[in-house]
């Protein structure tokens, strides 16, 4: 199946949501210790969480935790502030069920043709 056509039900996103939340707590976390390498090596020159070799091992770690979302079928919309996407149908129409850092439950949607600005809640 090529993930990248996969449609979501309202019931099979919602399961994933617990694997969704702690993953994204862990980009959430790479995110701040990769932003807080890479300023203090642009200001200062160093870090007392390494160098380069570190800049580079924590973006293959984020680029790998990303891969997990896209292989499911899920669509990464951003990262800071971290928003996913599972594609869907609902009332024949094409939608996006959305989940966004923060939320502790997948309960918003928004027409395809919208995005984010179109967010309503989920029934």
């Amino acid at each position: 199946m090529d993930t990248t056509e996969r449609e979501f039900t309202v019931a099979e996103a919602r399961a994933l949501i617990p694997q969704v939340r702690a993953r994204a707590a862990e980009i959430v976390r790479m995110r701040a210790d990769l932003a807080e390498l890479t300023l203090d090596l642009r200001v200062r020159g160093s870090s007392e969480r390494g160098g380069i070799p570190e800049v580079k091992a924590s973006e293959a770690r984020l680029d790998e935790e990303i891969a997990w979302f896209t292989g499911q079928g899920i669509e990464v919309k951003s990262l800071a502030p971290f928003l996913v996407d599972f594609p869907a149908t609902l009332d024949g129409r094409s939608v996006r069920l959305c989940w966004l850092e923060g939320d502790t439950e997948l309960a918003w949607y928004h027409r395809t043709d919208l995005g984010f600005a179109g967010r309503r809640p989920l029934a």
